[in-house]
């Protein structure tokens, strides 16, 4: 079965005047639907918007592991196990919540800010913070969060490609940038697929521009 959610049905938030705008795949804070709650271990899949400038002030998240793809601009992170890192394009950032974590995620450059971020919920909760980033990771190389029983594959194709989808209980897709046909379906940017125990899958690129996916497979769970 696939579970089509078009990018023009997110639901919007962030603060306007302090340069925030955020688009939720999943019900997140204020908009809750208790129909869409998460998809195999996925709780979010947020939008994030920051113009020069802005960002979120320090704030906790607890038992999550938070992946964020940075889509255009420098995102600056640091939190209270003492690091900081610029990601930027192409950069992977992993932080497992854990017990307990605090963070800041600014945009310190003088671009606008773009990027997608995703949170999982572990199969065991506790333990201590973690942090990760992969600078440039390659389409070859999938980044396992065995906390969560989840792969993510970073997928870019050239015009006309294809290339097969996991064979998985649970799959989710998010086009980032270009469109792509995933079976009798059409996806543009920010458009998402969940995929439930589809098999022999192939997403194709459109004929015109380069497309680029993150790709989840994930192990049997909850989904809602």
């Amino acid at each position: 079965m696939i579970d089509l959610r078009r990018s023009g049905d997110r639901y919007r938030g962030g603060e306007a005047e302090a340069g925030i705008e955020s688009f939720h795949a999943f019900s997140f804070g204020p908009h809750y639907d208790p129909d869409n709650l998460r998809f195999g271990a996925i709780l979010a899949c947020n939008e994030e918007r920051l113009a020069p400038g802005a960002g979120f002030d320090e704030h906790p998240h607890s038992h999550t592991e938070i992946v964020t793809w940075v889509v255009a601009g420098e995102l600056t992170h640091r939190d209270s196990t003492g690091r900081e890192s610029l990601v930027r394009p192409g950069d992977l950032q992993h932080l497992s919540a854990a017990g307990g974590v605090r963070h800041v995620e600014r945009n310190d450059g003088d671009i606008p800010l773009v990027f997608v971020q995703m949170w999982l919920a572990p199969l065991s909760p506790g333990g201590d913070p973690s942090y990760a980033v992969v600078h440039g990771i390659a389409d070859s190389t999938p980044y396992e969060i065995p906390g969560a029983g989840a792969l993510l594959h970073v997928r870019r194709l050239a015009p006309d490609e294809r290339t097969a989808l996991p064979d998985a209980p649970f799959t989710y897709v998010h086009v980032v940038r270009g469109d792509i046909r995933l079976g009798e379906h059409h996806l543009g940017p920010g458009d998402s697929a969940r995929a439930t125990d589809e098999r022999a899958l192939e997403a194709v690129a459109g004929a015109s521009t380069p497309a680029e996916l993150l790709v989840w497979e994930m192990a049997g769970a909850e989904r809602g």
